[in-house]
């Protein structure tokens, strides 16, 4: 998955930042198992997922309080 930038995410709805944010989510659970069973080739991809889950999270903060 492309990394996500912040001001690509403020275009997008409350909606879509749920459906992202639940698509993220389950990315993070397949690359962390993936992970224990030893079958993830780069383990930096767990952190850039958890940085977008992140990001996600701040943007749909910012829209919910405005």
């Amino acid at each position: 998955m492309a990394r996500l930038r912040a001001n690509e995410l403020s275009n997008l709805t409350a909606d879509e930042l749920k459906e992202k944010l639940v698509g993220l989510k389950k990315e993070l659970f397949s690359l962390r198992f993936q992970a224990k069973l030893g079958k993830l080739e780069k383990h930096a991809t767990v952190r850039m997922t958890k940085r977008d889950v992140a990001r996600v999270r701040t943007v749909l903060k910012v829209k919910e309080s405005s």
